[in-house]
Order: structure tokens, then sequence, then C-alpha cells
């Protein structure tokens, strides 16, 4: 799909978006340190301050509130040598293992001692951090978290086996950006400096409060990959002792709430993908669909004009309230019908309903020159934060 522009400075790969969010886009667009266009990608929906899929070129300032509070949220995707005809009939199995040893949901952690080394690799961030603070480094590393957090198990064209895996720098990453964008709202208003959206407040570059959010970002970062790996091996694992055998071939890992310095139409700029991955020629990446629908890998195509970058996913339709409102844990178990999943917790899973997200296949369909497929994934097990 060919991009429009819905309004000045914004360029747009979504068919379907609502108004609300080209209106946020705009707002961003406007800012006097956006260097160029914003780009929207087919995933794109109101989020806070900037816009959830959107791709934010800046120069000489960060949004923080535009990388997010689960800085480096991601996907991790593992290609194993297991075709189905060596899985057992049911994954059922599989289900309390991953339940014990990747924990989910708000707030939880575990202790394990073999995260020591690696966390002493990845050190603490710029910013000094209260007991209570520095325990929850390591208690919630390699945990998945909650709302559209996941673990699962697929299947692709081949009938290769995958396990695919989403997850962010948890309640670290959340103290430390949350810090940071109040911080930003306070310098703002001390320095008298009116926007149009106050999340939109911004930290201008060789500042020491730019540096202290640069240097916690990139730990953050560094914390969710690392984190993501952990879960990663964990899973791989589990799932070898249930099948019996298996071997790992490849691994993607990849962020898509972040920002780092690139170089685009001959200027140094900070690229800020909100709900967008990096897509540069030969990249690859991990574009998950909603519950029960397919998943994608995929090879960057180097698009200029998104700033090499594509979506991160289906992208929501529906705020959480409304698909609670208007969805049911029926119409949810219908849709995952044949798949190990949460059943038991089907009612508290429906505002990750299918129908609460955009069609995963017309955004593929839109972003045909952003990305090539390289595989589709369908879902046989499905573990939700």
């Amino acid at each position: 799909m060919s991009p429009n522009q819905p309004a000045p400075n914004l360029l747009s790969w979504a068919s379907e978006i609502d108004e609300g969010a080209i209106m946020q886009a705009a707002r961003t667009a406007r800012l006097p340190f956006v260097s160029g266009h914003v780009a929207l990608m087919p995933d794109a929906h109101v989020g806070i301050g900037a816009t959830v899929g959107s791709v934010i070129p800046t120069e000489g300032a960060i949004i923080p509130a535009a990388v997010g509070v689960d800085i480096g949220c991601g996907m991790v995707a593992t290609e194993t040598n297991l075709t189905a005809a060596d899985l057992p009939d049911t994954l059922a199995a599989l289900m309390p293992m991953v339940e014990h040893r990747i924990p989910a949901g708000v707030g939880k952690g575990h202790s394990d001692p073999a995260m020591d080394r690696t966390l002493g690799d990845l050190g603490l961030p710029h910013t000094d951090l209260n007991p209570r603070l520095t325990k929850k480094v390591g208690d919630q590393f390699g945990t998945l978290g909650s709302g559209n957090h996941f673990v699962e198990v697929c299947l692709d064209e081949r009938d290769r086996v995958w396990t695919v895996l989403h997850s962010g720098s948890r309640g670290i990453g959340n103290q430390l950006a949350t810090m940071h964008i109040v911080g930003a709202k306070k310098l703002m208003k001390k320095q008298e400096v009116g926007l149009e959206d106050p999340d939109l407040a911004y930290l201008v570059q060789s500042t020491p409060e730019f540096t202290a959010y640069i240097e916690d970002m990139l730990w953050s970062q560094r914390y969710a990959m690392a984190s993501r790996a952990r879960m990663d091996k964990v899973l791989i694992n589990a799932l070898f002792r249930v099948v019996g055998k298996g071997q790992r071939v490849r691994t993607i890992n990849c962020h898509h709430n972040f920002t780092q310095q690139e170089t685009h139409y001959g200027k140094s700029l900070w690229i800020t993908r909100k709900g967008a991955i990096k897509a540069d020629t030969g990249d690859e990446g991990v574009i998950p669909g909603s519950m029960g629908t397919q998943s994608y890998i995929v090879r960057g195509r180097g698009n200029p004009e998104s700033y090499n970058s594509c979506s991160h996913g289906a992208g929501r339709r529906m705020s959480r309230t409304k698909a609670k409102r208007e969805l049911s844990a029926a119409s949810l178990t219908e849709a995952m019908r044949g798949r190990t999943w949460n059943a038991n917790r089907a009612a508290a899973l429906v505002d990750e309903h299918p129908d609460a997200y955009k069609s995963i296949d017309q955004v593929m369909a839109d972003q045909k020159d952003l990305v090539e497929v390289q595989h589709t994934l369908r879902q046989i097990f499905n573990y939700k934060g």
C-alpha cells in the first residue's frame, strides 16, 4: 500500500484508523523539533501522548511518553527443528510448566539464582534505586507481565514448530519511564513551554535530564531484551521436555517501544518507534496477531518513507473497557477452539478478544511495501499474561 497523507507532516499506511489517532499524531508532528513527517503504521491507534504505531523523527530532543512506560517491550520468536508430527496429541502438559517457570500478571516475580550472572552483566540503571526497586529488578527479570503479553507455540506453513513471546521491561521500566515523564512535565511547566498535550513534554539534548533519560532508557532496553532471552530459553527447554526432543534453529529478538539515533534524509535523528519495529533492508522481525489469529515472521524492505519501520502487531480497534462491555467469554472461547490456552480465565481475557483488534491480515496487506513475509504462524498454544 502506498502511504496517504491524512494531515500535514503525516504519512499513514493504515487503511483502518480512527480520527482521534490522526488528530493525536498531528499534534506530535507539529512539535518544532520533529524533523520531517510522522509515519503511522497500519496498526496505529490512540495512545498516551503519542500514537501507538507511530514513528517519530526528532532532532535535538526526545519525548519520554512517546517511547512509553514499557521501554524495550518487544517480541522474541524461536524456530525449532520440530514439526507438527513430533508433537503429542495435546500440549496440556506444557501449560503448568510455563505457568510455573514464567510467572505472569501485574507485579508478579520470582527468585531464580541462575539469573544473577545476567543481572550482574546488566548492572543497574543510571538513576539510583531504593532497595524495594532494586529487589524488583531481580524478582521480575524473566517474568511475562500482564495485558497483551503472552507466550505461544505455533506452526508455520511448513508445519515447523515455533515459540513466540511478547514482554518488556516490567515494573522497573515503568517506574523509570514514569519518573522521566513526570520530570519532563515539570520542566515544561517551569520553563512555561506551552504544549497541545502535556504528555508531549520533552527533554532537550545535552541537558542533564536528557542524558539521565537516555542512560535509563538504554538500560531498560537491555533489561527487556535479556529478560525475553531468558524466558525464551525457559520456554524452549519446557517444550523440548514435553516433546522429548528438539533443537533450536534460530531466534529473532526485537524491540517495538524504543528510540535510537539513525541517519535519515541526510540527518542524524532520534527515531522513536512507539509500537513499531525496525524494518531496514534484511532486518528480521516478529509481528504478532491477536489471540486466535496468525502471526508473521518478516524481513524488512528498508522503506525510507517509514524510516525503515513497520507495524508491531494488529493494533487495537476497541479500548479494553469497550471490549469488556461488548464482547463475551463465550465468543472468545469459540475463537480459541482447537488451541491449548488459559480457558479457565476466559472471562478475565475478554479485553484480548481478537475482535478487539484490527484484522492482522489487513495490517499485513497494508504494509507490503515495508516488509516481506517469511513465515506465517498459526497458534496451537497460548498462555496470556
